[in-house]
Parts: C-alpha cells; structure tokens; sequence
C-alpha cells in the first residue's frame, strides 16, 4: 500500500499526523532543514517524537534538505549521529557534501533524494539510486505518465507531492528569495517573493508567480496503481488542525482506495485554499488556471478545527491493536504473552496463584482486568486465558503482569536499530593557487558569439547545446574551447534528442559538456569530453567539490549564493569557478510566463518537451510592486527563466575575486548585444569602461542565511 507522509512542524502537529493516519512524518530539529522558521524540535524532544511514533507503527524521517557550509559541516556530522542513535528511519538530503557525509559516518542510515535536487528524469533517479538513495522525491511538475514511467523503471522508490503549497520554482533552483532579500530558499529560509504582486507592461497587478494549492485527492487510486511508494502531504508552516483534517482525509482514501466524494474535497477547501486548488501539472496542463492567491482577510475554520483538535488531542485515534494469551495454573507463576500484528511478542510471568478461600476469580474478570489498557498506545482485539478452578489472583497482580508485557512490547516497538557510527573527518584541504583566474563567457543567443568577443580570447565559451546548430564555430576552434550547456530543465523524453545534440557538438569541435543535474551524468556518458559543472549543481561546500570530482568532473562552478570569504575558504580539489558578472537566474518555471499572460499558439499546439521555436523572442518583463523589471528568457521546452533587474558587476572589484583561488571567472551574458559583451570582457581584462546602470554586488559580500 502506498505509504501516507505528513508534516510535523512541531509536537501537536506529528501528534495531529499520526492520531489522523499517516504512515509516516517528516520533521527537522536544528537549523538544518527546508523550513527554518517551522517550530521543529529539539534534541529530547525528536528523542520522544520518534518514540512517539515507532510505538504506533509510523516512521520518522528527517529533514536535512539545505545546502551547507564548510563551517557547519561538523554541525550536520553531529545531526546525522543523533538522529542515526535516536532511530531515524531516513534522511532526506539535497547536498552533495551532506550525502557524502552521511554515507561515511552513518551507512547504515537510510538516504531519500529530496526534491531540492531537481530529479524529473529517470535517467536522474536511476543516477540517485545508483548513489544509494532509498527513494527519490520527484519534482513536483511531473505528469502522470512521467510519474508512471519513473516508478517502472527505476530501482529506488518513488515518493510523489500530493496536497499543498506549490513552489513557482523547479526546487533547488529558486535563488529569488536569496538575490532580492539574502534569504535563501536552498538553506530554508525562503521569503516566499512568489506569492507578491507582479505583472507586465510596468505594471504589477496580478500574482502571475502564485500558484495555487496542489489537491491530487482524485487521483490516489491511480497513483497506488502506478506503483508511487509514498504520497506527501505539504505543510510543516501551518496549523496543526490542518494537519489533521488533510491527513485524515488522505488517510482514508488510501485505505479505502478510492476517491474523495464532494463532502471531502469541500472540507479539504476548507482546511486550505487559494482560490481553490490545481492539479494541472498531474494531469501535464499548463496555464493562467493554475493561479490564485490566498485573500488577505480569509480565516481558518475555528469551530471545524476545534472539533478536529479536540479528537486528536484524546490520542486514542491511533492504538496499536494486540492479542493476549493468558495462563493461570495452580501452583506455577501466572504467564502473558502478548503480539501485535508487527511479529512483535512478548512472554512476562507473574506471581504463582493461591488457592481460593472464598470465591474463585473467574476467566472474564481476568480477561476484563488484562484489557484494561486506557492511557497507553495499545487496545486489545483478542483475549484468550486459560485459568485453573479454584484459584485466586488479586487485581494488583494482573495489572502488574499486564503493565509489564505493555512496557515490554513497548521497549520492543521503539527499540533502535544496531547501526555502524564513524568519525567526520574534513575533506583534504586544497590550497588556493596564487594565479589570476582565467575569464569564461556564458552565452545565451547565437548573436552574442562574434569574432570580436573571440577575439578578446576568453579561456571558455558556454553555449546552450540547442543553439549549437545554429553556429559555425570553424572559425573560432583552437582560439578558446567550447562547452555546450545542457538543459536545466528537461524530460525523460528529451534524453534522446540532447544526446544526439551533444554527439552532434562534438563532431563541430566542441570539447565540453556543462551539466548542471544529476541527471546529465548518463547523458553524458561515453563521450569524449571534459565535464564541467554548472552552477545549478548547488555546489556550497569543499564535501561536495570532492563528491563531484569522484563523478568525473574536471571544474565545477560553485554557487553563486556563497560570499566572497566561503569561496576563499572552500578546499578546491577540483578548479573553480565563480559567475562575476551578469543577471542572476531567480527561477526557473514549468509555466510560460508570456503564454499565461499573452497567449501563445505554438504553445497550445505542440508537446511541452519540444523547445520553443522562438514566438515569444520578445517576451515582457515582470514587474514587481516596486517598478523594479525581471527580463524572462525562453528555456528548453516552452519554460520561463526570470533573471534578476539588476546586473552583477565586479569588474571594478577585481583584487576581490582574483584572489580567492579560483581557475574561472565566468561572465554571464543573456539580455546583452554582442557588443556589450565584448565591451564587459574588456572591462574585466582590465580597460577603462563605464559601468552599466542599475548593477548589485549580489550575494558576494553578503552571502545568504
């Protein structure tokens, strides 16, 4: 049966999860998980949490999904010993440095692939499988019949997002909240700028980035056919009624396999809305219908959650059922032995009975006495006893024996398993070179590769793999290499096409394969060509440069999150990489933005893999409720990329980023002429140029909670 996850952002809502029906909760303690500002837990309490739920049958996993630092590394080490003593069922991790840590110091200590690390594919999954993950969260843009073909032909198993606020944003790949307001959505502290007004034509007077909630209640039935392990259920920020309500609901359709009637979609309506709720991406549709935003003046069902609350908080909902073999015989000690439905059991012995002076005790009042079990996790649902005339048990007696086979199989049902705990050690370090890092140029239209920009002799050129067919690089080969970027974003389906792009790329001199996703390691496989990785591999920690360079990569550009002093410090094993200038990405989306606001026909009529054929060349900008301006590029397969207002620029900065060890200094160009580009190169080489308006210092001097 598919397994029912729930949120537990503190103790009333894992106790809301588990009263309500859910085989499982997710939960964080400490400053290491996707949601920060959530209640968590800390140490004692996680300890009695998962006792909590192991005595009633539900697991617990952990929530270490952020990307870390170098310094809190040892930090993460301790999290992962304690929660590997405390019983943790598994982790989830999106950091590549996390992952390594966890396989080194608990191995034995279950890995599930959050959905931070950006799997669509099967290719992706069956690659975080390979790495030992138990299970892969997909990302929740995924249709049915992508869902289908992931669960039959990966070998981990496959957990899918099924209620609850939907992120604009591939996860993993929002840095919207970090650029505009330093709180990074990658280390769980997301602002939440999707839910804001924008618009176009300068004007910000809709919310064309807030989505609303997922609602896949229709399709449980479907999703247990196809062979989903694990349905989620979002929600470690609200209350701990909607907790219940949602789980409990959910709950029952799994049980009953089937789908909800009007009475429960109503009341799930009511738990949580925002103008009600979409399942578009599940069902593969795309569109302005999947948006709608939460009223400011709206309330939550008081009197429906006090009755919701007051069931849950009984904690009698969720009972562990179990049957009882009693055995009383004239002149041996009494015997209890008790089973749950788990192959759990347990045999205690009592005092030896007296004989009867007056009365005998009967088989149904020891029976009576021994289910007496009020005020524990435990009913029983069967009783037998086998009693000798002519005795005499006093009450006492048999609640002592009954008390101590519940404490028995208590300690059996939240007894922790023997696993393997070694010491952290710290990557080697690496030091800096003294060197000048080498300029690389990252291109986004055909028109912005020249021979002037050649001839400036930047050590890399990064081209999008699609636009390859377009350019004749005979002319340039031998001057600088060439690296042809793969899609961020893509499907299962597309594998093929971008394969034969890159075999295509190679025969055009193109010695380089940029990959951002784990996925694009089986794409890139076998061919003769450096791996670089790209910034949107999250890469935060000298643990994860180390990860990367086992998976073959010769560079790697790290994330442009960290500041100046974390990328000095970050033992480089492999050469690094820094993006120095240019818009910074701020999302990534399944939904075209100009085909919501504007219509778009090439978009209604072809399939969501194949890449736009350009109509929407000259999309608006976002405007946000401070007349700031988001340029919107077009990406692989009808998708929006919002870059940021205001353009990174370092150029007058460079002792800055020319002394922290790095090999590359990538300048990023996207809305720039090919002029402009060549004008920045030279700014960066060292020529006196004047600025552009409107620059930040992005993240380099701030860095990002």
């Amino acid at each position: 049966m598919m397994e029912l996850l729930a949120p537990a952002g503190g103790y009333e809502a894992l106790t809301a999860a588990v009263q309500n029906g859910a085989d499982a909760v997710y939960m964080g303690f400490g400053a290491f998980n996707a949601r920060r500002s959530a209640k968590n837990f800390t140490d004692e309490e996680f300890a009695s949490a998962v006792r909590y739920c192991h005595l009633r049958g539900v697991r617990v996993f952990l929530t270490l999904n952020t990307l870390l630092t170098d310094r809190e590394l040892p930090g993460a080490a301790a999290a992962l010993r304690k929660a590997s003593a405390m019983g943790v069922d598994a982790v989830l991790v999106q950091d590549w440095g996390l992952l390594t840590l966890a396989k080194e110091i608990v191995p034995d200590l279950p890995l599930h692939a959050s959905t931070q690390m950006s799997l669509f594919t099967l290719g992706g999954a069956n690659a975080a499988a390979a790495l030992g993950m138990e299970r892969v969260v997909l990302a929740r843009e995924l249709d049915r019949d992508e869902v289908r073909e992931i669960c039959a032909g990966c070998g981990a198993e496959i957990e899918v997002f099924g209620h609850g606020a939907l992120c604009m944003c591939y996860s993993g790949q929002c840095e919207m909240s970090a650029v505009l307001g330093q709180r990074s959505g990658n280390r769980g502290a997301c602002a939440q700028p999707c839910r804001l007004p924008y618009g176009f034509s300068g004007r910000a007077d809709g919310h064309p980035l807030s989505l609303k909630d997922a609602n896949l209640a229709p399709f449980v039935p479907e999703m247990m056919d196809l062979g989903v392990a694990c349905l989620k259920i979002e929600g470690r920020m609200k209350r701990p009624e909607y907790v219940a309500a949602v789980t409990e609901i959910y709950a029952r359709l799994l049980r009953e396999h089937r789908t909800p009637t009007k009475d429960e979609q109503k009341k799930l309506a009511l738990a949580f809305s925002r103008d009600g709720f979409t399942e578009g991406y599940y069902r593969g549709v795309r569109g302005r219908e999947m948006f709608g935003t939460r009223p400011e003046n709206a309330r939550w069902p008081e009197d429906w959650f006090a009755e919701v609350r007051t069931r849950y908080e009984k904690e009698n909902l969720r009972l562990v059922p179990l049957t009882l073999e009693c055995t009383i015989r004239a002149g041996e000690p009494m015997h209890l032995t008790a089973e749950d439905a788990d192959g759990h059991a347990v045999t205690v012995t009592g005092t030896v009975p007296e004989a009867a002076r007056s009365r005998a005790v009967t088989a149904e009042e020891v029976e009576t006495r021994l289910r007496k079990t009020g005020g524990t996790a435990f009913s029983v649902t069967h009783c037998a006893v086998a009693l000798d005339g002519g005795l005499a048990v006093s009450a006492g007696a048999l609640n002592a024996l009954r008390r101590e086979a519940l404490a028995q199989m208590e300690a059996q049902r939240t007894a922790v398993p023997e696993r393997r705990v070694f010491d952290f050690v710290l990557p080697e370090t690496v030091k800096n070179g003294a060197d000048k890092p080498l300029l690389t140029a990252s291109l986004h239209r055909p028109g912005q590769l020249r021979e002037e920009l050649i001839a400036l002799a930047p050590a890399r050129v990064y081209v999008p793999v699609e636009l390859l067919p377009q350019l004749d690089l005979s002319p340039y080969l031998g001057r600088t290499e060439f690296f042809a970027v793969l899609p961020r974003i893509y499907r299962t389906q597309d594998e093929p096409i971008l394969r034969a792009l890159l075999e295509d790329a190679a025969k055009k001199g193109v010695t380089g394969v940029s990959i951002g996703n784990l996925g694009h390691l089986p794409l890139a496989r076998g061919l003769d060509a450096a791996l670089h990785g790209d910034w949107p591999l999250n890469l935060y920690n000298s643990a994860a440069l180390a990860f990367w360079k086992e998976q073959g990569l010769s560079s790697a550009c790290v994330s442009f999150e960290l500041r100046d002093a974390q990328i000095r410090d970050l033992s480089k094993c492999l050469p690094c990489e820094a993006i120095v200038y240019g818009r910074l990405p701020l999302m990534l989306t399944e939904n075209c933005l100009n085909a919501n606001a504007f219509g778009c026909r090439y978009f209604t009529e072809r399939p969501a893999s194949v890449p736009c054929d350009g109509a929407c060349a000259s999309a608006p900008e976002l405007t946000d409720r401070r007349g700031e301006h988001f340029p919107v590029l077009r990406a692989w397969g009808c998708r929006s990329e919002i870059e940021n207002g205001k353009i990174l620029y370092l150029a007058d900065k460079s002792k800055d980023w020319q002394t922290l060890g790095l090999r590359f200094a990538q300048l990023r160009f996207t809305t720039e002429s090919a002029s402009e580009c060549v004008r920045v190169l030279r700014a960066y080489q060292g020529e006196t140029v004047e600025a552009p308006e409107n620059i930040t210092r992005g993240l380099f001097y701030r860095g990002a909670e």
